[in-house]
């Protein structure tokens, strides 16, 4: 994989010409920056940016003063190719919080190792209605220590509405959830975004986060998708990288949170 290729691609096609993620959202191009306003349950934030010294801090200002007249907190998606080489600090200093990096990886389906079997008594399973979106939730909460409200209403509204634009999955021991993961396919990109893969402590290194990429690799490459691409944290970047995913940049979210 040609990476700086498959990075410029990924800028294009997922950032440069983002779509529209759920039902209600709408995706602005206002100078030098990409943005997604969505209702408030939705994402809100900054996809893409072409600054450079002379601009940034007019254009952070204008979605600073666009987000707060609607009363969104909102999230600035910075990567670290991003320029000006500067514009983290400029986010900081206008009152944006960053949050915990992570890596881009991507991964060409043909070249990964998805070999890998389903832990004994554990199933994948797809998610449908409304139980299964709770069942995606309660992992969410176990797994990362954060509240799922906002993923809950999220997930069911792309289900009820398009639910084409999301695959989420949960695993199964028994009855009980002990993994959980969505995937969102971008129509007419070769791209594949793998989200929220998480497992709940009791079965973590058990292989069941192993199971959950390659059942959503799977159903990518049914689709015709070529990559696969995950904003990694530190804990799920070596699994990756033994599959075959490749880090491309690292990306930062820096959040703003409106006055009250």
């Amino acid at each position: 994989m040609d990476h700086a290729s498959v990075l410029a691609l990924f800028d294009r096609d997922l950032r440069e010409g983002a779509r529209p993620d759920g039902p209600g959202a709408r995706v602005e191009r206002t100078g030098g920056v990409v943005r997604q306003t969505a209702p408030e349950h939705g994402w809100n934030g900054v996809l893409w940016s072409a600054l450079d010294e002379t601009d940034a801090d007019a254009a952070i200002a204008e979605q600073v003063a666009h987000f707060t007249a609607l009363g969104r907190e909102f999230e600035w998606k910075l990567y670290g190719h991003d320029r000006p080489a500067d514009l983290g600090q400029r986010l900081a200093a206008a009152g944006f919080a960053p949050e915990p990096e992570e890596t881009l990886m991507v991964g060409e389906i043909t070249d990964l190792r998805l070999d890998t079997g389903t832990p004994e008594g554990v199933r994948v399973v797809p998610v449908t209605d409304r139980a299964g979106a709770e069942l995606v939730a309660d992992v969410h909460e176990k797994a990362f220590g954060a509240d799922a409200s906002r993923l809950r209403r999220q997930l069911l509204a792309r289900l009820s509405v398009d639910p084409g634009t999301v695959v989420a999955v949960v695993a199964l021991a028994g009855g009980e959830p002990v993994g959980a993961a969505r995937m969102e396919p971008v129509p007419g990109t070769p791209f594949t975004g793998l989200w929220g893969g998480g497992t709940v402590p009791a079965w973590r290194g058990r292989g069941v986060y192993r199971a959950l990429v390659a059942h959503r690799a799977r159903v990518a490459a049914d689709r015709g998708h070529r990559y696969l691409q995950v904003d990694a944290s530190d804990r799920s970047r070596p699994v990756l990288e033994r599959l075959g995913f490749a880090p491309l940049t690292t990306t930062t979210p820096y959040v703003y949170v409106p006055a009250r």
